[in-house]
């Protein structure tokens, strides 16, 4: 019986790791152990139990800046290593939760299997700190699960063995599929639909937040018609131009945060989406939902090659412009909406676990079996 540790603390992690965790209990091979680091607390809870998970160890969280956290996840992740004999442990993405939990099996000598590695903008402010977290993870990684060919090009140029990167797709399509079929997500609206706009990063804290909230008036003004759905982020710096800019006008909504299937049926009904998450710039295209990304650079430059996203920044004319062209253009529109999501077809968590098995020798004959069958 393999033992394999999941180290998780924020929402886009569990939202990732939840359908890999649910195939890897499938497995009679595999002991796994959900760790939840305490990064996000409530918010966390409420998205495991959206996934029907339990974490089986819960850190404490030692004071409230990164240092405190990061200074006593380290120290509880240390006495988890040492306390047994772990066959892997499994991140996610880009976080500082996903940073220490991989440091902490790299010390011990524990194979690091990273979920969606090889995400790259090559610039370390944008997005900080993840850029820099993405890269350290990607050292000290045995087994590299890219969510694309693209991903696992970065990582070959980077010096990785091609032998250690496996291309799966990325989990959160899986993720998707589960929440369509277990909580019966689906679309409801009637018509168009609404533009959904979400803003959070740190990048764009500032005026560019206020620029986007011009943007968002201009048009809701432009098209009365037009809901526009807008779940605002808690932080202040967030909060304050967004409700000072857009609280008069009738036809826009600003609600609490969302969570994970709340923001799936938001998608699911969606006619456009505005954002700056990279995590919305994945999922929207399963809906068939256009993406606008309020940022300078993604690291998932696929859904721009795929056609089903594009790059406006945020400068106020220039997000008018685009959505107006969409609004106007209704062969565009279409053209976006059946690109497709170049993004995973929701098997990444069946290859992680076939290619784990293989790599640490177990249920290998299976493998061979299910590989054979691909390839046939």
């Amino acid at each position: 019986m393999e033992s394999i540790l999941i180290v998780s603390g924020t929402r886009p992690e569990i939202i990732k790791l939840a359908p890999l965790y649910h195939e890897l209990k499938r497995q009679p091979w595999a002991r796994v152990v959900w760790l939840h680091t305490g990064q996000h607390a409530q918010m966390a809870e409420q998205i495991m139990g959206s996934f029907d998970i339990r974490p089986d160890l819960t850190l404490v969280r030692q004071g409230d800046s990164l240092l405190d956290f990061s200074l006593g996840c380290r120290a509880q992740l240390e006495a988890v290593l040492t306390g047994e004999r772990w066959s892997t442990v499994v991140v996610q993405g880009d976080t500082e939760s996903a940073f220490q939990g991989a440091l902490a099996a790299f010390y011990n000598g524990v194979p690091v299997a990273h979920v969606e590695a090889g995400l790259r903008t090559y610039n370390l402010r944008r997005p900080f700190p993840e850029e820099g977290l993405r890269q350290m993870i990607g050292r000290i990684t045995r087994f590299h699960f890219a969510p694309t060919a693209r991903s696992r090009d970065a990582l070959l140029s980077e010096g990785v063995s091609k032998q250690r990167i496996w291309v799966t797709g990325n989990t959160v399509v899986d993720a998707q599929q589960w929440a369509c079929e277990h909580r019966g997500i689906h679309r409801r609206a009637s018509g168009r639909g609404h533009m959904l706009v979400t803003m959070h990063r740190r990048e764009n804290w500032g005026q560019d937040v206020e620029q986007v909230c011009r943007a968002i008036a201009q048009i809701a003004r432009q098209h009365p018609e037009l809901d526009v759905l807008f779940p605002v982020h808690l932080n202040p710096v967030v909060r304050g131009p967004v409700h000072e800019l857009l609280v008069d006008l009738p036809n826009v909504r600003l609600t609490a945060p969302f969570d994970y299937l709340e923001m799936q049926q938001a998608l699911a009904d969606a006619w456009i989406v505005l954002t700056d998450s990279g995590g919305l710039q994945e999922e929207a295209p399963t809906f068939g939902v256009p993406l606008l990304v309020l940022r300078e650079e993604t690291e998932r430059p696929e859904a721009l090659e795929a056609g089903c996203a594009g790059i406006v920044g945020t400068s106020t004319d220039a997000i008018v412009a685009h959505v107006n062209r969409l609004w106007n253009d209704p062969a565009e529109f279409r053209r976006m909406q059946r690109a497709g999501n170049p993004f995973g077809d929701g098997t990444a968590s069946r290859q992680i676990v076939r290619h784990l098995a293989a790599e640490l020798g177990v249920g290998h004959s299976s493998a061979v079996r299910e590989q054979a069958d691909v390839v046939a």
